[in-house]
């Protein structure tokens, strides 16, 4: 196959199993509706020999400022042919003037730097079986009614209107959330994903905030597999892993074209995305 042409193409619909066939055969956990959701938020491309896919790269717009650039695959038979830049180069045409965010392996961290990626900090991927944890009190469960308090929320932490993941979150996930007299302050989602489900995004203040929330999220899944991933300078890795939920590896959050990296850093304020898209 290392010989034969492939051709770039829009990824459409008829693409996800294809898609699907190549992250499984390259270790990565999504299932056909984490792809299915992932596309319906996105533009992209795919890398075809003949009928086969062997290349993704998908484009995710939040509003008219910012996008990720994510699942970006390569057939192992592909690889060293320059297919991953053009890929992920096509997949930075389509975002226009947005600001990109991705996260990087360290494979690909060269790859990224070359094309004016810069590298903002550490991601901890977080996963296993979940130990039996006590819900803390100041958290509750909440509904649809939530939503517009929350895309306020994650439009301030984030710094770009991801109003559309939510539209999906809403029906798809559940959440809980902080409040105080003013309302809701803090918030974290959760869905099936791979294994079993993923945490993400949560939005807090603080690490207190953070760590209620995710524990409340956690204490009704003893023994099941969950994901997060965290900000490593967030003071969380430790709790984690008490909570049967041990690091795995490593990927670096890197952003093109942004006006402020300050605006990227989750020191600022807890924002973990827990790869809730890509």
């Amino acid at each position: 196959m290392q010989t034969e042409a492939y051709t770039l193409a829009p990824f459409e619909a008829h693409h996800l199993d294809g898609a699907l066939a190549l992250s499984r055969a390259a270790g990565w956990p999504h299932r056909r509706e984490d792809w299915e959701m992932i596309w319906s938020l996105s533009e992209g491309h795919v890398a075809l020999v003949g009928d086969l896919v062997v290349g993704t790269a998908l484009m995710t717009p939040f509003g008219d400022t910012c996008s990720t650039i994510n699942m970006i695959i390569v057939d192992e038979n592909q690889r060293g042919r320059g297919l991953g830049r053009q890929l992920t180069t096509a997949a930075m045409e389509l975002a226009g003037e947005r600001e990109c965010r991705l996260t990087a392996t360290n494979d690909g961290l060269p790859l990224y730097e070359k094309l004016g990626f810069v590298a903002t900090h550490q991601i901890a991927p977080h996963q296993g079986v979940v130990a039996r944890i006590d819900a803390p009190e100041n958290i509750e469960a909440v509904g649809p009614e939530a939503i517009p308090a929350i895309k306020a929320l994650d439009r301030a932490a984030y710094g770009a209107d991801r109003d559309a993941l939510y539209n999906i979150l809403a029906k798809e996930g559940t959440f809980a959330a902080i409040r105080n007299e003013e309302g809701i302050v803090a918030f974290a989602a959760t869905r099936l994903f791979g294994m079993g489900e993923v945490i993400g995004p949560v939005v807090a203040a603080n690490l207190n905030q953070a760590r209620d929330l995710i524990s409340f999220i956690l204490s009704g899944k003893e023994g099941r597999f969950v994901r997060i991933d965290i900000p490593e300078q967030s003071g969380l890795s430790s709790v984690l892993q008490d909570w049967g939920l041990p690091r795995e590896g490593g990927v670096v959050a890197m952003v093109r074209g942004a006006k402020r990296l300050s605006n990227i850093s989750p020191s600022r304020t807890f924002c973990l995305a827990s790869q809730a898209i890509g």
